[in-house]
């Protein structure tokens, strides 16, 4: 074989080769993206009730009106516009969202306090809503940290790094949850009231 010929396959072969992994490296920011997307659809859901139960709330917690105002800013600032092929937008994005998460998780532990706000029908049918729109965000932000696995181990692990710098694909955040509640022991006596 002509060794012109031999270096055309090889040249041909490297080309194919970096192609196919662009290629892997711009699905996998897209599987990113459609994951982003559907933790959005659960936090729009999170956000549509939150207005609804600080409304309620007003009327019984007197006393609680810096945590209403806390959750107020807090969704407006979940609910401010960001770019989602920025990583660092997209974790400022994820951050605040965790924010909003643990107020939210607050005010119903505060709520215990106020008997005549715990027994009103609207604000325990918004704490069953929450507490489903958190098992979806929980299912979402799983298949969010598997894309995101998938996308960082493939712009991390060269030649994927050359082509990822070259393609301007960057790794992206996990979104993970300091779930304090849950390192906490299980209080039997609760769940039994």
């Amino acid at each position: 074989m002509d060794s012109s010929i031999i270096l055309l396959i090889a040249l041909g072969l490297i080309v194919g080769g970096g192609y196919g992994w662009y290629v892997s490296l711009i699905t996998r920011r897209n599987e990113v993206r459609e994951a982003m997307g559907s933790i959005d659809v659960q936090l729009r859901k999170r956000f549509d009730l939150l207005p609804n139960i600080v409304a309620l709330a007003q009327k019984f917690m007197t006393h609680e009106k810096s945590l209403l105002g806390e959750l107020t800013a807090l969704r407006a600032q979940v609910e401010t516009p960001y770019a989602k092929d920025d990583p660092a937008a997209a974790g400022a994005h994820l951050e605040a969202s965790k924010k909003l998460e643990a107020g939210m998780i607050r005010f119903f532990a505060v709520a215990e306090n106020y008997p005549e706000l715990r027994s009103a029908e609207t604000i325990t049918r918004a704490q069953a809503t929450f507490e489903e729109v958190e098992g979806n965000i929980a299912a979402a932000r799983r298949f969010y940290n598997s894309a995101v696995a998938r996308l960082n181990n493939a712009v991390e692990i060269f030649p994927g790094s050359i082509i990822a710098n070259i393609a301007n694909v960057q790794s992206f955040p996990f979104y993970e949850v300091e779930d304090a509640a849950a390192r906490q022991p299980v209080d039997v006596n609760k769940l039994m009231s």
